[in-house]
């Protein structure tokens, strides 16, 4: 692997439109409260999660590291992260094991005060692959003191990986390998895009996971990242695979019900805006996390990550406010109604909560 794939992963995500082709979030529609009977000023946006304390309900998703121009970024994430209060998670650290030079694109975590710091490796680097040894215990260690992390992410990007040209194809072993990581190291488990079933939900907490990013469909589509990549080189045949799964997965809004086995559940997947983030609590997530929407203000500066984190919050308390919820906890219990193509997962649309 070389440092060129995150680059070029960094460009592919803002420069080329590689979302899913379907909004998921806003077919989760929250009741309205004509009465709120609180008042803006009274509003507690605050969570407490993996035994840290947040200002809201949200984190900053892995989002890159691993060449030389992403510490820049992760800095200015992280400098906004501890500016609002609010966690952050980096992207795959499998370079900076690989080559120590590289370790400042993610240690540059460890001069800011950020409440909530996740680490991160990938399921498929913990068991064999053709010509690469898996990770053990001393790498992840190393992973985790790398940035100080609070908890470790175990990604699963088996869609990514096999519309890789590289990709690492096999899987076998995997949920063995983060039971036995389980024991050491406090786990978030962590989808990337194409969502989390019931079932692997279930596997996951009986493996000892302290928790489930779901990474579902609906906003970044690693499959098209690659279908990018694939075309820059002429590789017609993941070219075409790229294409074909752009859209594959369980949508973010659905996951996080189905993920919900009695752990934390962080939704990730299309969150774009505070009104997302509430509708994901309201379906039962523990947090949102997000991405995409603070890539470009992160290549630009701190200030301008923190304005964007900022507004998000403003735009969660408005939801907050508007269904009569004082705090994140009431939020919870609120009324909403599942509608278009997301109803058809279920049996059939109706008012939840």
């Amino acid at each position: 692997m070389t440092q060129n794939r995150k680059r070029e992963h960094v460009e592919i995500v803002t420069e080329e439109d590689v979302d899913a082709d379907y909004r998921y979030w806003d077919d989760i529609v929250l009741v309205h409260k004509a009465l709120p009977e609180i008042d803006v000023d009274e509003i507690d946006a605050g969570i407490e999660i993996f035994g840290k304390t947040l200002s809201a309900p949200l984190i900053i998703s892995a989002m890159t590291g691993g060449f030389k121009e992403a510490r820049k970024i992760n800095e200015n994430l992280a400098k906004a992260a501890a500016a609002v209060g609010i966690g952050m998670g980096v992207g795959s650290q499998r370079q900076a094991l690989a080559d120590p030079t590289l370790e400042d694109t993610f240690s540059v975590l460890k001069e800011h005060e950020i409440p909530l710091v996740i680490s991160n490796v990938g399921a498929p680097q913990l068991i064999s692959q053709p010509g690469e040894e898996p990770l053990d215990l001393e790498d992840v260690q190393r992973a985790v003191t790398m940035i100080d992390a609070d908890v470790l992410a175990v990604h699963l990007n088996f869609l990514q990986e096999i519309a890789q040209p590289e990709g690492d194809l096999k899987a076998r072993g995997c949920l063995k390998a983060i039971s036995a990581i389980a024991r050491v190291f406090p786990i978030l488990a962590k989808e990337t895009g194409a969502g989390i079933s019931r079932d692997v939900a279930i596997a996951l907490k009986k493996a000892g996971v302290v928790g489930i990013d779901v990474g579902g469909l609906g906003g970044t589509s690693w499959s098209a990242v690659e279908f990018y990549r694939a075309k820059k080189v002429n590789d017609q045949r993941k070219q075409k695979l790229g294409k074909l799964y752009w859209n594959w997965g369980i949508p973010t809004p659905v996951s996080v019900i189905w993920a919900n086995v009695g752990l934390p559940v962080i939704a990730t997947g299309g969150v774009q805006n505070g009104l997302d983030v509430a509708r994901a609590v309201a379906l039962g997530a523990s947090c949102a996390g997000m991405a995409s929407r603070l890539l470009p203000a992160a290549k630009e500066s701190h200030k301008a990550v923190e304005s964007e984190l900022t507004a998000i919050i403003n735009e969660l308390r408005a939801a907050m406010f508007l269904t009569g919820s004082s705090d994140v906890e009431e939020l919870a219990t609120r009324e909403y109604v599942v509608q278009g193509h997301t109803a058809g997962w279920f049996k059939e649309t109706e008012v939840l909560g």
